[in-house]
């Protein structure tokens, strides 16, 4: 058998690296070969993506950025930003010999912790983070099957929503879908993304990145997502609401809109992606059908003692949460981006 040889991710790689992670079942739309630009161009972090071949065909990859800040710490990690990652690979050598290699980078930056976002438990022995779970469900290929598996009171929290005579349509722009999700996130206290991130989601991915916008009848705003797409899965990852979304079950309506365009465009699988346990977007999802599944995230720690709690759920954040929601939006807007790139 040929030995497995581990190198750098080239320019000249890029559309092997793609075919590979399309074909792999361990890999996700995280692990597409466009996020190391929009890590590096939107959020200035210096990136290493390995790949493993054997015999020149390439049998695994590991997407790694490298995120320095002096207020949360030098990390390596797979993925910033993104609910999954980790090592996709079809070759236990080529995984293994990946993972030596990127403890082997981790040091050499001078990381003080390496993370996985695995889907699934890959080492037993290493600290874990189980905060965080995913929701992922089978599409039917027809709506009456697909509302059919909607329990009960959701069901009849969506119909609402189409008694109200509320309306969907995919945006051409991110215009307003950030209106809605940066009001959002400061009402909660968090720092909102920058709208150039979106606008470049929607620009490298194209079809594969859409936005759909809830409004009532005569145009308001009510509540917008944005989803990934990626074999036969759709992946809602990003959203927001107005304050009138609960009261005219915009939420409920806007999520069914998207299932049944989502099986038009043929998906098979509705991912309604990682929510922290203990949170209202954890109860909506387990409302809606959804059994949660623990992710994985695993870490090496070099120069630290515990795994990083860079959430809102660490006490240590309610006082910022709190000074941060009093912000002027357009202020929170400004300064957000500047903390966020570094939370990943």
């Amino acid at each position: 058998m040929f030995p497995i040889d581990v190198r750098p991710c080239g320019p000249a790689d890029a559309a092997r690296w793609n075919q590979f992670v399309l074909s792999c079942p361990d890999a996700s739309f995280f692990h597409r070969i466009e996020w190391r630009g929009i890590m590096e161009e939107v959020f200035r972090h210096r990136t290493h993506y390995l790949l493993a071949e054997r015999a020149g065909e390439i049998v695994a990859v590991l997407p790694l950025v490298e995120v320095k800040s002096r207020l949360f710490g030098h990390s390596l990690s797979s993925l910033p930003f993104a609910a999954y990652g980790g090592v996709a690979g079809s070759d236990p050598e080529g995984v293994a010999a990946l993972e030596e290699a990127a403890e082997a980078c981790a040091r050499q930056v001078g990381a003080e912790h390496l993370e996985y976002r695995n889907l699934v438990v890959r080492h037993l022995e290493w600290p874990r983070q189980d905060l965080y779970f995913t929701f992922r469900k089978p599409l039917f290929d027809n709506d009456e099957s697909n509302m059919a598996a909607i329990p009960r009171k959701q069901r009849a929290m969506v119909r609402k929503g189409i008694k109200n005579g509320l309306v969907s349509a995919i945006d051409t722009t991110a215009d307003r879908f950030f209106s809605l999700y940066s009001d959002n996130v400061l009402r909660h206290g968090t720092p909102a993304l920058s709208k150039r991130y979106f606008e470049t989601l929607l620009r490298v991915f194209g079809r594969d990145c859409e936005i759909m916008t809830v409004t009532t009848a005569d145009g308001k705003l009510l509540s917008s997502v944005l989803s990934f797409y990626f074999r036969d899965e759709i992946l809602p990852y990003y959203a927001g609401d107005d304050l009138a979304a609960r009261d005219l079950a915009a939420n409920d309506f806007k999520y069914w809109e998207l299932m049944r365009h989502a099986t038009a465009r043929g998906c098979r699988l509705f991912d309604y992606g990682r929510s922290k346990l203990g949170t209202g977007p954890f109860s909506f999802k387990k409302n809606w059908g959804f059994e949660p599944t623990p992710l994985s995230y695993e870490y090496r720690l070099f120069k630290r003692e515990g795994i990083p709690q860079n959430n809102p759920m660490n006490p240590k954040y309610r006082a910022f949460i709190a000074l941060w929601r009093r912000l002027p939006i357009r202020v929170a807007n400004t300064l957000g981006p500047h903390i966020v790139r570094n939370l990943g």
